[in-house]
């Protein structure tokens, strides 16, 4: 038997039932290496970790770090104490940073005498939320992530081959994954929402710009399906002129309803009785929403961007980025050809298939393993 390998993530908020697609990833994937003999220990922000939790769930340790409730200044500072406790502190045979931003630290790690992972969940640097500054820095941080680290994870192609290009750098694809979750009968929530099974549109994610709820929302409006409503789940963890500009649009448009964030069974319930998944975004790494979505053989819509071409849908599923007509005639045309319960059971046997995510632990333990010399 192998003996345990001590690794420590890096550049999340915390798990479980916290918004994010990194968060996601990190609830999905860390117990599972658990369970494959790794020691698994994640540093997380004090101010979102839930203390229900405890310092251990699923084999998973918790380390809570202060962090600023700040956009700009939250995942620097958070990653520089970060690194500081794994490498002074805790001294882990592996430190795992999540995401170019907290990638900024990979450097100091290395002068720590840290061995580094970098997975790189996307070029973060084009989300519409940031100014110049951010820009810069989210673009240093993939430089030095890149060019600093023992090795490095790609979630989607396109990320391995822009790697490749801009700083000569081969890297592991791992993408992310989804799992097949039961579907609820219940629809207490969906009811207290106002919503019907299987005529409402569905949006899960972070109340940010590069997520495009305004062109959802005029799109719908535009398409005006009898009966049919939109269901914008998600919320903003630093609320800003897009958060209003969104709840103003909603509240202004007939028959969209924002229910906040939501978790558990009221998730499980939005995702299984929707009628269409839409995700128009501008910018993806490889989008766990969506993939979510298909793991409950919903009919899925998204913008034509890299990382959603990706997912590699039937052609008929994507349409123009920002093009609100052809989203408008998309959710028409769906709306009028309800998924089959064949359909639905064919969906979720391709994503299980292709995002499974016992493989994708299998994978990064074996990563792992090479990094610190076992195999």
């Amino acid at each position: 038997m192998r003996p345990k390998i001590k690794i420590m993530w890096l550049g999340l908020r915390g798990f479980p039932g916290i918004q994010g697609g990194v968060e996601m990833h990190g609830e999905k994937l860390c117990p599972l290496l658990a369970e494959l003999g790794c020691d698994v220990h994640v540093i997380v922000r004090s101010p979102y970790q839930p203390k229900e939790f405890g310092d251990t769930w699923h084999q998973v340790r918790f380390h809570r770090l202060w962090a600023p409730r700040s956009k700009s200044l939250e995942a620097i500072v958070h990653s520089t104490l970060g690194v500081l406790y794994a490498g002074l502190i805790n001294r882990p045979e592996i430190l795992h940073i999540q995401a170019v931003g907290p990638a900024l630290v990979t450097p100091l790690a290395r002068l720590l005498g840290l061995k580094v992972v970098v997975t790189h969940h996307g070029p973060d640097y084009e989300r519409q939320k940031w100014g110049r500054i951010g820009k810069l820095s989210l673009q240093l941080g993939e430089r030095l992530g890149m060019l600093w680290s023992n090795a490095r994870i790609v979630i989607s192609q396109g990320i391995a081959n822009a790697v490749r290009t801009k700083y000569g750098r081969e890297s592991t694809l791992i993408p992310n994954g989804a799992t097949l979750p039961d579907r609820p009968e219940a629809t207490d929530c969906i009811d207290s929402f106002g919503l019907e099974r299987g005529k409402y549109v569905l949006l899960v994610s972070r109340l940010v710009p590069e997520k495009r709820h305004l062109d959802l929302i005029e799109a719908f409006n535009q398409a005006a399906v009898p009966g049919w409503k939109l269901a914008l789940v998600g919320s903003s963890d630093h609320p800003d002129d897009y958060t209003r500009a969104v709840l103003g649009a909603a509240e202004a448009t007939p028959n969209v309803v924002c229910t906040g964030f939501q978790t558990g069974a009221a998730l499980a319930q939005l995702y299984t009785h929707a009628g269409i998944f839409v995700l128009p975004s501008s910018h993806e790494g490889l989008p766990i929403a969506l993939l979510e979505a298909l793991s409950y053989g919903l009919t899925a819509v998204a913008s034509d961007i890299p990382a959603n071409l990706e997912v590699d849908l039937p052609p008929e599923n994507y349409f123009p980025l920002g093009d609100v007509e052809s989203l408008a005639q998309r959710i028409v045309h769906f709306a009028a050809q309800p998924i089959t319960a064949e359909e639905q059971v064919s969906r979720r046997d391709w994503v299980a298939q292709r995002y499974d995510w016992d493989d994708i632990a299998q994978k990064t333990a074996s990563l792992y393993r090479q990094v610190v010399g076992q195999e």
